[in-house]
């Protein structure tokens, strides 16, 4: 922390697409998401250390766009996060970020990154690590309902803290499942893209929900699901959309992150102001219960939380210590008197004036 913090002057660290690419292959994905499993069990066990607020989001018709900030007193992070389903049609992400890390003592930004592939692997790992909790003792198949930018990393995440060994693709696009498909096979996976959620969900331990479309959908129905599985519902994420039949959560133990965001942007959106849930940082503090059988059903609603990312982005920055190796961005004024922010214009050439 202290090589970033020392100098601000020199500019702000700033990890590029490539640079995270770069590094994750360095460490290899499944060590990252081990490492990252670990750490955010390691926050979420002082989750009252963090000063937590519901996102801000800025609804359309076409999507979302969000602020999500947290702090803990000593760091600071924000990330700018979209959601708009209908990108993939133009050729562009459904989901874009890029978040910051800052240190709260002097204000200053320590770090600014890509946040695509960071996200993607916070999500995974978060889902690991409920799943370490909640899913039946043994599990080795994991169902994938929605096979878009998240579905790989889910499945390494699975594999490389549960031993997940076998995964059952299905989404209605055949496409994304037959790139799931590709990349998933050369990673010591069996894998086998299904023809309906019904033959997807048959047999699976774990089944993760992650679909695009922002509408109140029922992904799965209540007579799909026996006793005895762990549902991974990520793909709620604002209000009005869904991807659970109701009488699901009324069946189940219902675990989220942060409840007051939850019921604005998760599953439990369809349920009553009174219906029971457990956020799950009790669960780590052993102040609750995960589960308590193999025949019980569970479900982790799970939208997304600022602190996942304080989690993600601290052990990037920690990791970036020991390479050395990141751009600076020339983000903040670097005079010699910090007061005289006008001689920072006065060491520049001047532009000519325009004249018509």
């Amino acid at each position: 922390m202290s090589h970033f913090i020392a100098q601000p002057k020199q500019g702000v660290p700033f990890v590029s697409v490539q640079a995270m690419a770069k590094l994750i292959n360095s460490l290899g994905v499944e060590n990252v998401l081990l490492d990252l499993t670990h750490k955010l069990e390691t926050d979420f066990a002082r989750w009252t250390e963090f000063d937590k607020s519901p996102r801000y989001a800025a609804h359309s018709p076409e999507g979302v766009i969000e602020l999500m900030p947290v702090s803990d007193g000593q760091m600071f992070s924000c990330k700018y996060v979209n959601g708009h389903p209908k990108n993939t049609f133009r050729e562009l992400q459904t989901v874009a970020a890029f978040g910051i890390l800052a240190d709260v003592d002097s204000g200053y930004p320590v770090m600014i990154s890509e946040m695509c592939l960071l996200t993607a692997l916070r999500t995974a790992a978060t889902s690991a690590m409920v799943a370490k909790y909640l899913a039946p003792k043994n599990s080795t198949t994991l169902t994938l309902i929605g096979n878009g930018a998240q579905s790989e990393f889910q499945a390494l995440a699975f594999k490389a803290v549960l031993g997940i060994t076998h995964i059952r693709l299905y989404d209605i696009d055949k496409s994304a499942s037959k790139k799931a498909f590709a990349n998933l096979s050369a990673c010591g996976l069996n894998v086998a893209i299904c023809n309906s959620v019904q033959e997807a969900v048959k047999g699976a331990d774990i089944i993760t929900t992650c679909t695009a479309d922002k509408t109140n959908a029922t992904i799965l129905t209540n007579d799909m699901i026996p006793q005895g599985v762990h549902i991974n519902a990520i793909g709620g994420d604002c209000p009005g959309k869904t991807e659970l039949d109701a009488r699901l959560l009324e069946r189940a133990n219902v675990f989220v992150e942060y409840e007051p965001q939850t019921r604005i942007e998760g599953e439990i959106q369809q349920m009553s102001p009174g219906f029971t849930v457990t956020e799950f940082h009790k669960v780590i503090n052993k102040q609750s219960l995960g589960r308590t059988s193999q025949d019980e059903l569970t479900i982790f609603d799970g939208v997304g939380f600022a602190s996942e990312d304080f989690t993600a982005l601290v052990f990037i920055r920690d990791e970036l210590i020991k390479t050395g190796e990141f751009a600076l961005l020339d983000l903040i004024t670097q005079q010699a008197d910090p007061r005289n922010l006008f001689s920072v214009l006065s060491d520049q050439p001047l532009v000519k004036e325009h004249v018509a």
